[in-house]
């Protein structure tokens, strides 16, 4: 069962109210949790989340809904990953990390960069895939195409895109794709790919910041080491949703799961974690985004990460990053 982070469905519910429908039906009918539409560090079923956007441009007859979803979504829907991106010297580089990292946002997705696939002069393309094997979902996909597209605009402007190339025969009019993309659309290709100059990946990034990139790709790096299959994620997305609001205590995450608490620490062992090491994962990344995304007061980011005082915060962010939580904030500009 491939997760992705429920971040993935951010402007869904505003999207839906807009055009007079009920998201959490839509949810319900596809098997997602109504939580995941309001929250973005959930971890959730991949299929189910692409099951509720096509649900819902059914019962909205809106056969282009993945789209009008993308253009409420930012870079920050990627969570750390943006921090990575957007402090990256040049787009290419932002392009590697991303394709390095996107895993951590969606288990079973893949960002690559190849030759292009008719062999034009100075021409690459973009390949997104959502899992070898699967069909590509067409609402799924035009969302995150469209995410894609608008993310390279924001990180470098308009940019010369050659042609989108989608593996299925939209149920929307090709120019509402065209107009959204201002570039030739393809369809029923091999492929989901955007196809775009080869200079573009030399680009540089003006706003690279190298401390904060560095931190960043630590913190990715770290996420990822400790990333497993099963257990470890229904852990972690117990925690992601009490954090702050229940005790972080194993025996509380055990009965959310229907578990005893030491078949849960017995379980987690056989996977090379324990839950002190997944509680601090989890800790860690809402840190990290209250720190460089918000200007919550220290004292309250230390109640939001359940620990006890605010010079615990301070003595977790030197063991997580190296830096006190004032420098963190002051690197990211969120002062």
């Amino acid at each position: 069962m491939p997760l992705i982070r429920s971040a993935g469905l951010r402007g869904f519910r505003a999207t839906v109210a807009e055009l007079g429908g009920d998201a959490e039906a839509y949810a319900h009918a596809a098997g997602l949790p109504a939580a995941a539409l309001d929250a973005d560090d959930m971890l959730v079923n991949d299929d189910a989340l692409a099951r509720t956007l096509e649900v819902a441009a059914h019962c909205l007859s809106c056969p282009d809904l993945g789209l009008r979803v993308a253009v409420r979504q930012d870079l920050g829907t990627l969570g750390p990953l943006a921090l990575a991106i957007q402090h990256s010297p040049t787009a290419g580089d932002a392009l590697e990390r991303t394709s390095r990292y996107l895993f951590v946002h969606a288990e079973a997705h893949s960002l690559t960069l190849e030759a292009d696939p008719y062999g034009q002069p100075g021409t690459v393309a973009l390949r997104y895939d959502i899992g070898r094997g699967r069909p590509a979902p067409v609402q799924g996909t035009d969302l995150c195409l469209g995410f894609l597209h608008r993310a390279i605009i924001t990180l470098i402007g308009p940019y010369d895109l050659r042609s989108v190339e989608l593996p299925y025969r939209p149920r929307a009019p090709l120019t509402a794709y065209q107009d959204f993309f201002g570039a030739p659309v393809r369809i029923e290709r091999p492929s989901v790919m955007l196809r775009m100059p080869a200079g573009l990946l030399r680009h540089p990034l003006d706003r690279g910041d190298p401390q904060l990139s560095h931190l960043a790709l630590a913190f990715l790096a770290e996420q990822a080491a400790r990333t497993g299959p099963g257990i470890t994620q229904q852990v972690h997305a117990a925690l992601v949703q009490t954090l702050g609001t229940a005790p972080a205590e194993i025996g509380a995450i055990a009965a959310l799961l229907n578990l005893h608490p030491r078949t849960l620490q017995r379980r987690l062992r056989a996977h090379g974690t324990t839950f002190a090491a997944v509680l601090d994962d989890v800790r860690r990344a809402a840190a990290h985004r209250y720190l460089t995304g918000t200007d919550t007061p220290l004292g309250q980011v230390a109640g939001l990460l359940g620990l006890s005082e605010q010079s615990a915060l301070t003595r977790c962010c030197r063991r997580w990053f190296g830096a006190t939580p004032t420098a963190i904030r002051r690197a990211s500009g969120s002062t």
